[in-house]
């Protein structure tokens, strides 16, 4: 039998995308492991082996998942629920992690009297950097200063490029090329030429920060484009062999990011729908945006406070940690904005499924 199309196995009413972003975030964790002792994340084997690190990996593959979720829900909501939607699920969630970590954990673990730490202008300053332009090398005054790296919340940087594919997605719809097709094939193209002729001209020499400002809204627009060809392509085993193949024939020439790139994007999509997403695990709570949020600040705590044990030594304890505080984040934070969302739309309940960002 033939694969079936991504339309059809979204039709089937079965999916693999919770269980799927929980796998990313826990991911995500895992990687960090590795640097938050050392402040050096090429450290981490896999970054030897691809060129990039387990968390660069899972953060494509949110980005990949994000970019068909958020077009199947500006798709199936219009503008003005999407809006909402988005503002909701992601806006909550980041309000009350910053605060929490700015106001409570780093109270505790300043080595500043704690009245002088409240009265620091840089504790409000990284409250408005972190909720404004999501910066997040900024430190807390006192908090983590024997760490390797300061930042208290080192992974809210992608949010940055979330919310910008958000605005992208938002600005496709207002004019209309949601409905064309090409419109995402005209913008892969685009964004992977771009990354090409960049990574062929300067080679290792790209400077990080142009690479990513390509690499995430590329994968984000595969993703999109899945979502937007659904009725064509097909949730193939066989396509992603051959396009994993590609990528290791060429994985020293300039074309071997974008390629994979397009193997992770469709990667993604394919664990979610295809034949193994029967047997992911589908929890009932989505705790990856809290595992996402808290799992770097929780690392750099225990490492703040046991400092001679390596960061690998304390994943067990990280993620025995992170876990329930994503959960309380969850049911606590999260899960009610979920509700004010449905009511905000005016319906009690809504049949989309939601991503929450990276």
């Amino acid at each position: 039998m033939s694969a079936p199309t991504i339309a059809e196995a979204l039709g089937s009413g079965r999916n693999g995308f919770t269980g799927l972003r929980l796998a990313l975030a826990v991911a995500v964790v895992v990687s960090h492991a590795f640097s938050v002792a050392t402040g050096a994340a090429g450290d981490e084997p896999l970054a030897r082996l691809t060129g990039y690190t387990l968390g660069e990996h899972a953060v494509n593959g949110f980005f990949a998942v994000s970019g068909f979720l958020v077009t199947m829900s500006c798709d199936r909501r219009g503008i003005r629920d999407y809006a909402i939607a988005r503002t909701l699920r992601i806006l909550p969630g980041l309000v009350a992690a910053t605060l929490v970590v700015s106001l409570g954990l780093g109270a505790v673990l300043t080595q500043l009297p704690v009245a002088e730490y409240w009265r620091d202008p840089g504790l409000w300053s990284f409250i408005r950097g972190t909720l404004t332009t999501f910066k997040s090398n900024a430190a807390l005054p006192g908090v983590f200063a024997d760490n390797p790296y300061r930042a208290p919340l080192g992974t809210v940087w992608t949010l940055k490029y979330e919310v910008l594919c958000y605005l992208g997605v938002l600005a496709a719809a207002v004019c209309g090329l949601l409905r064309r097709r090409w419109s995402a094939l005209a913008i892969v193209a685009g964004l992977a030429l771009a990354l090409v002729i960049l990574g062929g001209l300067r080679g290792s020499d790209l400077p990080k920060g142009t690479e990513t400002a390509l690499r995430l809204p590329l994968i984000f627009a595969v993703g999109a484009g899945l979502y937007l060809w659904r009725a064509h392509l097909r949730v193939s085993g066989g396509a992603l062999a051959c396009l994993a193949f590609g990528a290791f024939v060429l994985a020293r020439t300039p074309v071997y990011p974008a390629l994979l790139f397009l193997v992770e994007a469709y990667g993604v999509v394919w664990l979610a729908l295809g034949p193994l997403a029967r047997g992911l695990f589908d929890p009932p709570a989505d705790l990856s945006y809290g595992i996402y949020l808290y799992g770097w600040p929780v690392q750099q705590s225990l490492h703040a406070l046991w400092p001679e044990f390596s960061g690998v030594a304390l994943l067990a304890p990280s993620l025995a940690l992170t876990l329930p505080v994503a959960a309380l984040s969850w049911y606590g934070i999260e899960r009610p904005a979920l509700a004010l969302k449905a009511r905000a739309l005016g319906r009690r309940r809504l049949g989309t499924i939601e991503p929450a960002g990276p």
